[in-house]
């Protein structure tokens, strides 16, 4: 989700509302850098989130800074009678709402506000081939029919996993795994070019 839809991250967008824009940015450099660990990232985000509602989250997510078209390739995916699912290392709270706007399931690390945040509750990159593997037995869809869309490391071992991958604004090490790269603003032109690989008109 961070980067591939959003232009920006969860953390960043969650903390932006609750008025600890400095002290998120901070924590995501530390992050970056390899100061802190994933769980030292959630114990330091949710403090400077401890006050915000499920209003104040609905206000971060519907203004995010999210790439164009979301909503439509989902309801394009619903209407051709298919799936669309998100899966990310940010916070499942804010994840889930894209079910409102139209994905048929949202996955993300399972903190939560005001809980002691714990290595059970983070979703791994290794998780996210775990959760596809399942959905697709659940839908009884072949893997060959699915198409993930992603940008950062963690969504290396599902772009080593599935044949269709595309790389979405992505870093060099997922460029070089996925089938195809597609680098702008516009959600429509990247589901194209995903579409293009599962019926056999791949363009680069």
């Amino acid at each position: 989700m961070d980067g591939t839809l959003l232009r920006s991250t969860a953390s960043i967008e969650i903390s932006k509302v609750s008025g600890n824009m400095a002290t998120a940015e901070e924590i995501e450099k530390n992050w970056l850098l390899g100061r802190i660990t994933d769980i030292q990232f959630w114990q330091q985000c949710l403090p400077i989130w401890a006050d915000m509602t499920e209003a104040d989250i609905d206000h971060a997510f519907v203004n995010a800074p999210w790439i164009d078209a979301v909503e439509n390739v989902f309801a394009d995916i619903d209407r051709r009678g298919e799936r669309s699912v998100v899966i990310s290392q940010s916070p499942e709270f804010f994840v889930k709402r894209f079910t409102s706007w139209g994905a048929h399931g949202a996955f993300g690390t399972g903190i939560e506000i005001g809980v002691e945040p714990h290595e059970s509750m983070l979703l791994s990159a290794g998780d996210k081939v775990t959760i596809v593997q399942d959905l697709l037995q659940q839908y009884g869809i072949e893997p060959d029919d699915c198409v993930a869309y992603g940008d950062s490391t963690s969504d290396i071992p599902l772009f080593r996993w599935l044949r269709n991958t595309v790389a979405v604004n992505a870093s060099p090490q997922v460029r070089e795994l996925a089938s195809v790269e597609y680098d702008g603003l516009d959600l429509r032109e990247a589901y194209e070019i995903g579409l293009a690989l599962i019926s056999g008109r791949a363009v680069s």
